[in-house]
């Protein structure tokens, strides 16, 4: 039986969310992937990759897994009926629902993390209680059929636990192998845990606007969602 597995495009998407857990996906077996978004057009991600969607909101059937990927643009969609209704809809009937980075914050905008636990990139992560969201730091984080994955590259850890729970760890390790996933960077820097302090404050600052508009938007998002 054919998994239909769809990803939520949008202008903005950063790229990696995407293509790191559409890789690992797609090299399941019987796996059906979808690029889904409001129309056909092109959409640009945040670094200027271009997608383009397989099927629009309009036209996608019952999924077995939803993926919301995060990025630059999702501060729109959280303020976006036709998208967040989509994902209310879906979220009915779907085996696994989950999300990798930013794409938490969609989810909860949308009433769909309140008294669960969520993870999403290290900058956002105060952002997640505000939306009734129960945040836990994490890689990947389960909350029953719930799945949350941490900052853009922890899209393929996110995918490998995913692959495991749709087939086998077995299955799961086949994929890994065949995509090399070894990681072994060149800087123990990649959490502000570990990352030296100057480094840190660089980081953080180039993300100061962006968490000030966003924590503006979940603070509307909560509102609404009382």
């Amino acid at each position: 039986m054919t998994l239909h597995i769809g990803f939520l495009l949008f202008p903005g998407i950063q790229q990696l969310d995407l293509t790191g857990p559409y890789d690992v996906l797609g090299s399941l077996p019987d796996v059906k992937l979808h690029l889904v978004w409001k129309d056909l057009a092109p959409i640009t991600s945040s670094t200027g990759l271009v997608f383009t969607p397989t099927m629009t909101y309009a036209d996608c059937p019952a999924l077995d897994v939803l993926c919301v990927p995060g990025g630059a643009g999702v501060g729109a969609l959280m303020e976006d009926p036709q998208t967040l209704d989509f994902l209310k809809d879906q979220a009915q009937t779907v085996r696994y629902l989950t999300s990798v980075c930013t794409g938490s914050l969609v989810l909860g905008a949308a009433g769909l993390l309140r008294g669960r636990r969520a993870t999403t990139h290290w900058a956002y992560h105060h952002l997640l209680a505000p939306l009734g969201a129960i945040p836990v730091q994490g890689r990947v984080v389960r909350d029953g059929n719930l799945l949350t994955g941490g900052g853009i590259t922890a899209g393929i850890d996110f995918a490998l636990t995913l692959a495991a729970e749709l087939y086998s760890e077995a299955a799961a390790q086949l994929v890994q192998l065949q995509i090399e996933y070894a990681p072994a960077p060149p800087f123990d820097s990649g959490s502000p845990e570990t990352a030296p302090r100057h480094v840190l404050e660089e980081a953080s600052k180039r993300t100061v606007e962006s968490r000030r508009v966003r924590g503006e938007i979940v603070a509307r998002a909560a509102a609404r969602l009382g």
